[in-house]
């Protein structure tokens, strides 16, 4: 399903897009360790139950009032389902494209400012480069939804911030894998931006970055991250196929999302878009097939003939009709 590009590369709003994301393993790597709760809290998250990740989210956040993971998780748990309900096609790519701003927003930047607050009250005793790592994921929160409302001013303050505590981060521990792939995101959107927006990128004192050094460090991160593996797996996927059109590479880097998380809509769309960018049109409605036998389409979204499908979740109708747009184009 192939279309025209755009011209000019989405600006600064992709600074937005690195992602609080957590492998469903209870690993350390470079000084990290997480609770169990959090790594079951993730599997739900990635595996298309957003809502019962928010569910342990809370009770870690009532359980350690003044850590920032618990609202950290919760944040990332409402992201997903805001790029889920959110995503369209255009140009013949499925992503979470612009959108303006909705009453739930303001919960979900509270969210981000309550863990940048607690980590800096916790930075304040004890500097440790954790605290900065999340303290760069709430930032990087922030940036995501500020992207999809094309603030990208703010956009660039959040991103320019996030990139200073990931850096710090690096400083006290270098083998934090998840530092260096929020770094990593951060060098190939900046280096993917047309010239115009690397010319205004230099009269807002953004930092410049590389794009091939941005990948080699998102590929630390999907080895050996703890916070990061599962989203810059995602993100270089979409990416690669975004930026670079590099159908093929993007597959093989996204294969393994739906290896493991057979139930997330977001990773099946992707795969089945970049199939048919390949024109493996069989392979691509495998895909979209997928989405629509997905048991939380079925149980929410049918209805009896003639009656609409008033309970269906946002995220799930749109994965729907997504899917049923891209079935129709196959034909």
């Amino acid at each position: 399903m192939k279309s025209a590009r755009p011209k000019i590369l989405r600006p600064i709003i992709w600074l937005g897009f690195f992602a609080i994301s957590i492998f469903a393993n209870p690993v350390r790597a470079g000084g990290l360790t997480l609770p169990p709760e959090a790594t079951q809290a993730m599997a739900l998250m990635y595996d298309g139950d957003p809502d019962g990740a928010i569910v342990i989210a809370q009770k870690l956040e009532q359980s350690q009032p003044d850590h920032p993971l618990g609202f950290i998780l919760e944040a990332e748990a409402e992201w997903w389902k805001t790029f889920c309900a959110s995503s369209e096609i255009k140009y013949g790519m499925v992503d979470a494209w612009k959108r303006g701003k909705k009453l739930e927003d303001e919960a979900y930047l509270a969210l981000a400012d309550k863990a940048i607050e607690l980590t800096q009250a916790q930075i304040a005793k004890s500097e440790t480069a954790e605290m900065h790592l999340y303290a760069g994921g709430g930032y990087a929160l922030k940036a995501r939804l500020l992207g999809l409302r094309g603030e990208h001013r703010a956009v660039a303050r959040a991103g320019v911030s996030a990139r200073t505590e990931f850096l710090r981060a690096l400083e006290l521990d270098p083998d934090m894998a998840d530092a260096t792939a929020g770094i990593g995101l951060y060098n190939y959107y900046v280096d993917s931006f047309s010239s115009i927006v690397k010319m205004l990128s230099f009269f807002m004192g953004i930092p410049g970055g590389n794009k091939q050094e941005g990948i080699r460090q998102m590929q630390i991160g999907m080895d050996r991250g703890v916070l990061f593996a599962v989203d810059t797996r995602f993100y270089l996927a979409k990416n690669l196929r975004k930026y670079d059109l590099q159908y093929e590479q993007a597959l093989t880097v996204g294969e393994p999302l739906v290896a493991r998380y057979p139930n997330n809509p977001v990773y099946l769309l992707l795969l089945g878009n970049l199939n048919a960018e390949l024109s493996r049109n069989d392979k691509a409605a495998e895909y979209f097939h997928a989405v629509l036998k997905l048991p939380a389409i079925q149980s929410a979204c049918e209805a009896p003939p003639g009656v609409p499908a008033s309970n269906c979740v946002p995220c799930f109708v749109r994965a729907r009709d997504i899917a049923n747009s891209f079935l129709a184009s196959l034909l």
